[in-house]
């Protein structure tokens, strides 16, 4: 029993409690310190699926794809990241889809703060919150480049920011959709670039990436300003209560303040979607640079060798130079 008990800390979230509904009781959880335990249990978990899927899958692929190896690092990265990020996106959507929050967009914000959480809203965060801090020592183990290392770590640590704060802040339900939208987006991504890898020719599927970008990027930012500009700032409880997790409400109630926060939101979202257009601006400059290219290349090689000439006098047909000597023969063709 006492193993069992030692175990269960490690696998199953803590800080179970009942809370009383009309139907009778249902058990939720909050967060605290023993969270870090199981964190830590599921970080050991992600480094043995990574290696996995690494060994039986990744490298069996490339050994037939015979990639570069600035290509077989991408190759890699691309490849973890299209089984992470599938996985994510169907059980976040499982999860919203089963916890009301797409069919009742209202409980997004009612009933701030949300404190107590299903079963499976906190598995799923803990699960995401292990799985990015494994991806720390996997740069030493992946053998990242070291001009990988600052991107990766932006992109970790952004992660990392964004999971803990709706956690700990009680702002699970919205951080869930904000994960869906943005997993979606990063699965198109990271599937274009296998499929380029496999076949450089296949350029188009990038396109439809290009699409979701920017679907999921517009629904975000509205979401952002239903949630922070209309929904927070009517919730009931407006004042500062810690102990049953009421850090924001009250902030939100200040127009001064959400004006503020929807702003740096809006300046954000503004910018990833600069650095989105350069880089399709610049894609499309490559591609039409190479296909003028592939033209002019093309014009050159059809256009025909200008005819040379031969002075000299013919004799039954054959060309004779005029001292008498040719060093070839060359039959002329009559009409």
């Amino acid at each position: 029993q006492v193993t069992a008990k030692t175990a269960f800390l490690f696998i199953l979230p803590q800080y179970n409690v009942s809370v009383p509904t009309a139907d009778g009781e249902l058990i939720q959880y909050h967060y605290g310190l023993k969270d870090a335990v199981t964190i830590l249990f599921y970080f050991f978990i992600a480094i043995i699926l990574h290696a996995v899927v690494q060994e039986y899958i990744l490298d069996k692929i490339n050994r037939r794809l015979h990639l570069s190896k600035i290509k077989h690092s991408k190759f890699n990265e691309s490849g973890q990241m299209v089984a992470f990020h599938l996985t994510s996106v169907i059980w976040c959507l499982y999860v919203v889809v089963t916890e009301g929050y797409i069919s009742n967009p209202r409980s997004l914000w009612e009933n701030y703060p949300h404190v107590y959480l299903p079963f499976q809203v906190k598995f799923f965060y803990l699960c995401q919150l292990a799985y990015w801090l494994h991806a720390l020592p996997e740069l030493y183990f992946q053998k990242v480049r070291k001009e990988e290392i600052p991107r990766q770590l932006r992109c970790i640590a952004l992660y990392l920011v964004h999971i803990a704060g709706a956690y700990l802040f009680n702002l699970t339900r919205l951080g869930l959709i904000l994960l869906l939208l943005q997993y979606l987006a990063e699965l198109f991504l990271h599937v274009s670039r296998l499929i380029y890898f496999m076949d450089e020719s296949n350029e188009k599927v990038f396109n439809y990436w290009a699409v979701v970008f920017v679907v999921t990027k517009l629904f975000t930012l509205t979401l952002y300003i239903l949630v922070i500009g209309f929904g927070l700032p009517r919730v009931e409880n407006q004042a500062l209560d810690p102990e049953r997790g009421n850090l924001f409400s009250f902030l939100f109630n200040n127009i001064l303040f959400r004006m503020s926060v929807l702003l740096l939101v809006c300046l954000f979202q503004a910018s990833v979607m600069w650095r989105f257009i350069h880089f399709q601006l610049r894609r499309w400059r490559v591609y039409w640079n190479e296909q003028s290219s592939r033209k002019r290349a093309t014009g050159t090689n059809r256009q025909t060798r200008p005819f040379r000439r031969d002075w000299g006098y013919y004799e039954n047909g054959v060309v004779k130079v005029e001292n008498g000597i040719s060093p070839r023969t060359r039959k002329v063709k009559f009409p």
